[in-house]
């Protein structure tokens, strides 16, 4: 990937910057990937001036973390005088690429000092605590441990250097609230990846964009229990010097819920050169796929078959939001899809995959049996092979004639009955099950509930089959042992037409994986393809339009998307994926970062 020539004048030796997130080293949820991403682009510009700061929460980033315990460098000295205050800090180098260094705070405080703490909150902001949960006593810890932090930056740099303090998030920015309060000298910048009040209401309103300009938000949080964080991100959005968010889609939520309208957006991006394999990408998608068709033959083959060679998968994942996720869309577009299959007896079957967390017991045993008879015919079948090929080769060294022998009579009566005897016990009459584990609360999930009330329910003559995951895909999963990328590679389209999405990682994934995605006009990510790239169906990736259609219409419409996608030949499906893998690069953080330095110029400007 090409270095940017330049730096910019944000990051000269007179300014430091420090970026502050619940998710530096505590992989909870998007704003990690962001964080941990953009480190080697903003190392580029700021190496040495540049410090991350989290909470000392997940014990097991030991193994990812070196510690400078005698680091004379400014966030060293500040780390070191906090802690001869007695706070347990943390003062390390993260080993992730770019190298940043990190000040992670036990955000664990005794409970006398806590009363004070919440006592000014309320005091000084009117923000109330009364029915604070574990985790925002945890975020108020951490937010009164930033400010002592970035107190003794601020005694440590002087009058030479300015400091810019970045915030991501409600979790994070409350430090904000007391900077602005005690008219320190530092530059302040608050970005929302999603507001509180927002998630909520979409997946509660079904007229949740036509009303935003309605929403009072004093009223919402108490309705839905959120008093306190949406307090939070209320206050850090007035307060700050810079306001952000990371899509056009969020600004309007911003404007109406926050009561104001972002200076900048900054969108996210991926370091692209991680996902970079642009001469194997076709290797690697044959490859993978491969491992998937394993577990669809230890899946279906046992009730019936089809195939292979002419099955399409396609994938959604996420965490569980049922509307906002559009996994509801989703399921309603397949359905459309599998009636016009069937009705035109296409040669095609496609296998969707859900993708998500859900509480469960545990997998399906039924599903385990399957499988593990499936690796039983693999390996009587291994046997027989290698008793046939050394049986073979003698025979045909030893016999006169050059015909091929029977080879039926170089199996033993041995593997010939356990062969038959291990076919008839893996068979069933029984269909494949539509979900792979043992929900809790199973009558009451919402994707199941649609698939038997709309009869998806993995028949023999249904053209689209459905596999509903309800757990995240690594390498030690038991049913497909293969990582959450190499999954991606092997499908051939992801499917996330969100209600509700600020941004969007999981179509960037696909993209930057050369596997083409649907994804919404609703989502930060479609919403930028919309505005920024005309032709991205030509990349292989395609919005569903929802902001203004009815629900049935975007349906139907996805529906057509898939539908069109299927009707592609191997070799145009190839090449779209090449074209897919090369349109990434325009969300590479080598060139997006610059959003963030116009963020800070504007900041130092303020």
């Amino acid at each position: 990937m090409p270095k940017r020539s330049s730096k910019s004048n944000t990051s000269t030796s007179n300014n430091l910057l420090v970026e502050i997130a619940w998710e530096v080293c505590n992989q909870v949820g998007g704003i990690y990937t962001v964080i941990r991403s953009k480190a080697p682009a903003i190392m580029e510009n700021w190496n040495g001036r540049y410090c991350l700061i989290g909470p000392y929460v997940n014990k097991s980033i030991h193994a990812e973390l070196e510690p400078l315990e005698d680091a004379a460098d400014i966030f060293g000295l500040a780390a070191a005088n906090l802690r001869k205050k007695g706070y347990d800090v943390m003062y390390a180098e993260w080993l992730i690429t770019g190298k940043p260094r990190v000040v992670l705070l036990n955000p664990v405080i005794e409970e006398k000092a806590m009363a004070v703490i919440n006592y000014l909150l309320w005091k000084n902001h009117s923000i109330s605590t009364t029915n604070a949960t574990p985790l925002i006593d945890q975020v108020i810890g951490f937010a009164y441990l930033t400010k002592l932090f970035i107190d003794e930056l601020v005694k440590l740099a002087g009058n030479d250097k300015t400091l810019i303090a970045h915030f991501h998030e409600w979790m994070a920015g409350l430090p904000i609230l007391d900077i602005k309060r005690d008219k320190m000298p530092v530059k302040t910048i608050f970005t929302t990846h999603a507001t509180q009040l927002g998630r909520h209401l979409a997946i509660n309103s079904p007229l949740f964009y036509a009303h935003l300009p309605f929403f009072k938000w004093e009223d919402e949080a108490h309705k839905f229990g959120v008093e306190t964080e949406a307090a939070i991100e209320y206050g850090c959005a007035q307060s700050c010097d810079v306001m952000s968010t990371v899509s056009d889609v969020t600004a309007r939520e911003c404007k109406h819920l926050l009561r104001r309208t972002p200076d900048i957006i900054l969108p996210n991006g991926l370091n692209i050169q991680r996902f970079e394999a642009l001469h194997e990408s076709q290797n690697l998608h044959s490859l993978h796929k491969e491992q998937i068709h394993e577990f669809v033959m230890g899946h279906f083959f046992n009730s019936y078959s089809f195939d292979l060679s002419n099955t399409v998968y396609f994938f959604t994942s996420g965490r569980y939001e049922y509307k906002n996720k559009g996994f509801d869309l989703t399921l309603e577009a397949l359905v459309h899809l599998n009636h016009q299959l069937k009705q035109e007896k296409s040669h095609l079957t496609v296998v969707m995959f859900f993708v998500t967390k859900r509480e469960f017991y545990n997998i399906r045993p039924e599903v385990l049996q399957s499988r593990a008879v499936m690796e039983e015919i693999r390996q009587t079948c291994e046997a027989i092979q290698r008793q046939v090929g050394k049986r073979l080769f003698f025979e045909s060294t030893s016999r006169k004639d050059h015909r091929l022998p029977e080879l039926n009579d170089f199996v033993d009566e041995y593997w010939k009955l356990r062969y038959r005897r291990t076919i008839q016990s893996w068979k069933s009459s029984k269909m494949p099950l539509p979900v792979t584990h043992k929900l809790v609360n199973e009558e009451q999930d919402e994707i199941l509930q649609f698939l038997i009330r709309r009869d998806l329910i993995n028949r023999e003559e249904d053209k689209v089959k459905i596999v509903y995951h309800p757990d995240f895909i690594n390498s030690t999963n038991p049913l497909f042992g293969m990582d959450y990328g190499q999954f991606v590679r092997g499908c051939h389209l992801g499917i996330f037409p969100s209600y509700y999405e600020p941004w969007g990682y999981t179509p960037l994934e696909c993209m930057a994986s050369g596997v083409p995605a649907v994804t919404s006009d609703l989502s930060g990510f479609g919403d930028y393809l919309l505005r920024n790239m005309p032709d991205h169906e030509k990349g292989g990736m395609f919005v569903v339009e929802r902001g203004k259609r009815t629900f049935d219409w975007s349906a139907k419409q996805l529906a057509g998307f898939l539908y069109k996608f299927l009707q592609q030949d191997r070799r145009s499906r190839s090449m779209q994926r090449n074209n897919v893998e090369n349109y990434s690069s325009a969300f590479d953080w080598e060139t997006l970062i610059k959003h963030y330095e116009n963020a800070y110029q504007l900041a130092l400007q303020k």
